[in-house]
């Protein structure tokens, strides 16, 4: 994704693809092979089994680019910023909302307008149907944008020691609010307040680069391997201890989940833009295509895995599950990315043409 506020870097494309292709296969096996239980299936999946994880790589990698360019800049003019923003995203989110409330219509009620700011709150209309279900992310990261030139301000002047107290205040919030609430995993999953520190945190990881870029790229390629243990760790133990569709909706593991993933997204982030090794140009092509694609990806993956699922099924032309499994993925995915290419080129590439400018770039560069 090209931006003028910032130098093109193919590896946030990449990583972008590693988010979309997650949370693809996360809902590829579960509506095509489990289901909506959990079924015990082997913890070392779990990178799929709980592949929703691929949503907390997209909000630290938000954190963490926005507050790359933050860095890079002397200011960041709001107005502009918000209206980038807006065009970034509203135009695709809008489709699948208007998709929501018409699919819906006979149960619309006239405050469901009030869902374009939060589409995950209450009766959301998005998430009454899986062919727009993948919408509910949008308002907790428009959320976010809405403070995060004051807090890349904040950050600028007093350092990551602010980020660092500004966690903790939230961890306390979250201590609370895991007490009164019914259903504290759906809470945490699905709201500002148990997401809101997987921005914050892409954000320090964002100032570490920044600040310690020389020192660390010596170390890149350790550093990316040890976080990718510990992106594997944590979902293994989340599928193993504390998979998301345990009956228990309550589970103390999750006061503190969305923070340990997102240290371990931001380590992978860090420890990839830092890997002195160079990516294959075929592979980078080709995760580059999907990255640039991967909002319409995201929002439409639901609504192709539907129709293949309603008017195809299974295939399974070999007697080996494996194959079968790696055979309809592919297929599914193929699909998804056409519609994807479709979709950016007709309606997000016309708003992404009006974007402008909201920086000004630093006296020190």
């Amino acid at each position: 994704m090209r931006s003028s506020n910032i130098t093109y870097e193919p590896r946030l494309d990449h990583l972008r693809f590693l988010a979309a292709t997650l949370v693809f296969l996360f809902h590829v096996y579960h509506f095509f092979y489990v289901g909506t239980k959990n079924l015990q299936e082997p913890e070392w999946i779990g990178l799929i089994a709980e592949g929703h994880t691929g949503v907390s790589l997209f909000f630290v990698l938000s954190g963490f680019i926005f507050m790359k360019i933050a860095l890079q800049s002397e200011s960041i003019e709001y107005g502009r910023f918000m209206r980038n923003r807006f065009l970034r995203i509203a135009p695709l989110f809008l489709v699948f909302f208007f998709i929501a409330i018409s699919v819906g219509r006979n149960e619309f009620k006239g405050y469901y307008i009030f869902y374009t700011l939060f589409s995950n709150l209450g009766e959301a209309p998005t998430s009454g149907t899986f062919i727009t279900g993948a919408a509910w992310t949008i308002s907790v990261e428009f959320t976010f944008y809405l403070i995060f030139p004051f807090l890349a301000v904040f950050m600028k002047e007093r350092g990551a020691l602010y980020v660092l107290k500004l966690l903790l205040l939230i961890l306390m919030i979250k201590l609370a609010s895991f007490n009164v609430s019914e259903n504290s995993n759906h809470m945490f999953y699905s709201t500002l307040v148990g997401r809101i520190d997987q921005f914050i945190i892409g954000m320090l990881f964002a100032y570490i680069y920044s600040e310690y870029h020389k020192t660390l790229k010596t170390k890149g390629m350790f550093l990316f391997v040890a976080a990718a243990c510990v992106v594997y760790l944590n979902s293994y133990i989340q599928a193993k201890y504390a998979s998301y569709f345990l009956d228990d909706p309550k589970q103390v593991f999750w006061i503190t989940w969305s923070l340990q993933e997102a240290i371990g997204w931001g380590m992978f982030i860090l420890g990839y833009m830092l890997m002195p090794y160079k990516i294959p140009n075929l592979l980078d092509k080709f995760m580059c295509r999907i990255g640039e694609v991967s909002y319409s990806f995201y929002l439409f993956h639901g609504m192709v895995i539907y129709l293949f699922s309603t008017y195809v099924g299974v295939i399974e032309p070999f007697s080996f599950d494996l194959i079968n499994i790696a055979i309809n993925t592919s297929v599914i995915f193929c699909a998804v990315w056409f519609v994807a290419t479709l979709s950016y080129q007709t309606i997000e590439q016309p708003f992404l043409a009006m974007r402008k400018r909201y920086t000004t770039p630093s006296t020190s560069s």
